[in-house]
C-alpha cells in the first residue's frame, strides 16, 4: 500500500449493512425470490449479512475513524425501525457513527416521517431517490414523485426544518435537472453520491456526466461522494477511474469532495483494501492536509461529526 495513506485516518462516508438472516427489517431487493433489477447486474454476491465485524474485517489494517451508513433500501415501511436498528447497532458495536435515513419526499406521512427521523441523535441526512429515467431518451417533464413535482419538491424543503442534508442519488442523465433543485435551497447541504455514476465512458457520455458534475458544482453548497466508480460490465481499473476522480475534485474543490467505499456494494468489483490503496495511489501527490481533508475532515464537516 502507498505510504501515502498511512498517516491518514478515514471517515468512510458511505457504506451499508443488514441482517438477512436474523435482522427485524425484510430487504425486498436482497430477500425477494425474483431478482430486482440492479445497476451492476448478478448481486448474489450480496446477499448475505453485512455488519460491522465484516466491515471491520475488509478494512483491516486501515484506520478507520468512523463510519457514515446510508439507508440500504429496506421495506419503505420499516424505514424508521431501520434507523432505530442502527442505531441500537451502532451502541453495541460502535458502527456506524451516522446515519442518512430514508423519507420520501413526496407521500402523505412525508412530514411525520422526517419528525420520526429526527428524533434519533446519530441521523444526519436523509436519502430520497427521485422517480428517474432508466435512460436518456426516456425522460419525460412532470413526472409524479420526479424532481419536478410541486409535492417532491415541497418534501425536499422540509429538510431545513430539521438541519438535514440530502444525500443525492440520480442518473448522469438527471445531473442537470437535480441542479435546478439545488438552487431552490442554498441553505439545504446536498452531497452527491457515487461521482454522479459517470456509467457511459463513451466521449459523449463524458461530455453529458461532465454537464451535470459542472452544473451541481457551481452550487456551493454541494459536495461529492468519491465512490462507486463501478461499471454495469468490467473491472474497477485505476487507470479509468483516476483520471475522472481528478477531474471531480478540480470541479467541486478538495474541500467539497469525499472518499468513501459504498460497501459492501462496490465489493462486487474491488475489495476495500484495492480500493483504497487506488484512491491513496489517484492523490499520492497531494499534500497531506488535502489528503487529510478528502479522506477524513470534509465528511466530519459535511455530517457533523
Amino acid at each position: 500500500m502507498s505510504n501515502a495513506l498511512l498517516d491518514v485516518p478515514i471517515l468512510d462516508a458511505h457504506h451499508h449493512f443488514w441482517d438477512l438472516r436474523s435482522g427485524p427489517l425484510h430487504y425486498p431487493w436482497l430477500q425477494d425470490p425474483v431478482p430486482h433489477d440492479f445497476f451492476l447486474g448478478d448481486y448474489t454476491g450480496l446477499k448475505r449479512n453485512y455488519l460491522p465485524a465484516d466491515y471491520r474485517k475488509d478494512s483491516e489494517g486501515f484506520n478507520v475513524v468512523g463510519t457514515v451508513h446510508v439507508e440500504a433500501e429496506c421495506d419503505r415501511s420499516q424505514q424508521v425501525a431501520e434507523t432505530r436498528w442502527l442505531t441500537e447497532l451502532s451502541a453495541s458495536q460502535g458502527l456506524p457513527s451516522a446515519i442518512v435515513a430514508h423519507a420520501w419526499f413526496d407521500t402523505e406521512n412525508s412530514a411525520q416521517v422526517l419528525e420520526q427521523q429526527a428524533e434519533f441523535p446519530l441521523v444526519r441526512g436523509i436519502r430520497s431517490k427521485p422517480v428517474t429515467a432508466a435512460t436518456p431518451e426516456q425522460m419525460r417533464q412532470g413526472v409524479p414523485g420526479s424532481m419536478q413535482d410541486p409535492k417532491w419538491l415541497e418534501g425536499f424543503q422540509r429538510l431545513r426544518k430539521h438541519g438535514f442534508s440530502w444525500d443525492l442519488r440520480v442518473p448522469t442523465w438527471h445531473l442537470e435537472e437535480a441542479a435546478q433543485v439545488v438552487a431552490t435551497a442554498p441553505d439545504i447541504p446536498v452531497v452527491l453520491n457515487h461521482t454522479g455514476f459517470p456509467w457511459d465512458r463513451s466521449p459523449a457520455g463524458l461530455a453529458m456526466w461532465r454537464r451535470g458534475m459542472q452544473a451541481l458544482a457551481a452550487h456551493p453548497q454541494v459536495y461529492c461522494k468519491l465512490s462507486c466508480l463501478c461499471l454495469p460490465d468490467g473491472l474497477w481499473r485505476v487507470e479509468e477511474n483516476g483520471p475522472l476522480v481528478r477531474e471531480t475534485i478540480d470541479l467541486f474543490g478538495i474541500e467539497r469532495c469525499m472518499f468513501a467505499s459504498n460497501f459492501p456494494v462496490d465489493g462486487l468489483r474491488i475489495s476495500w483494501r484495492g480500493m483504497f490503496e487506488a484512491f491513496a495511489q489517484m492523490t499520492g501527490d497531494l499534500s497531506r492536509s488535502e489528503r487529510l481533508a478528502l479522506f477524513h475532515d470534509n465528511a466530519v464537516r459535511f455530517y457533523r461529526l
